[in-house]
């Protein structure tokens, strides 16, 4: 039996693709009682609203159709995000060389949080570098690696 998530995206891949975009994400999360999904989208020049109207309109049509979800929920289409969450084999590759920060579910000598360069990804252990030194962690113990965003 598929997912939840495997489905919605199945569903969602051929009008992401029409409103000129990649499928990069499927959330299915309850937060404060509420059920949401959210299908993140990204593209080249970076997502704008109409993009996202494009998606979200006939999306959730096709949602009502197949009723892949029991329950209420909340349908939410929107970018990817500048510090987007990476979480694939393919986000990983696409972005070796970028900064990001790595979040543990338990601390490391002290530390929870590391940012550095993305410098290796394999079988979901993770390398960056971190002022010339290389540290590595294991699959186990990433919480989150998202891409870094200097303000």
């Amino acid at each position: 039996m598929k997912k939840v998530t495997d489905v919605c995206a199945e569903l969602a891949k051929p009008f992401v693709e029409q409103a000129g975009c990649t499928l990069w994400d499927v959330e299915y999360v309850r937060e404060a009682g509420t059920w949401f999904l959210r299908v993140y989208i990204d593209a080249p020049d970076g997502v704008n609203i109409d993009q996202c109207e494009a998606v979200s309109r006939p999306l959730s049509d096709a949602l009502d159709e197949a009723d892949p979800i029991e329950g209420s929920y909340v349908l939410e289409v929107g970018s990817a995000g500048a510090d987007r969450a990476l979480k694939k084999p393919a986000h990983f590759e696409a972005f070796l060389g970028s900064p990001v920060d790595v979040k543990l579910y338990r601390p490391r000598d002290g530390q929870k949080e590391f940012t550095g360069t993305l410098t290796g990804y394999q079988d979901g252990d993770v390398t960056i570098t971190v002022a010339d030194t290389p540290v590595s962690f294991t699959k186990k113990e990433l919480a989150q690696v998202r891409l870094h965003i200097d303000f």
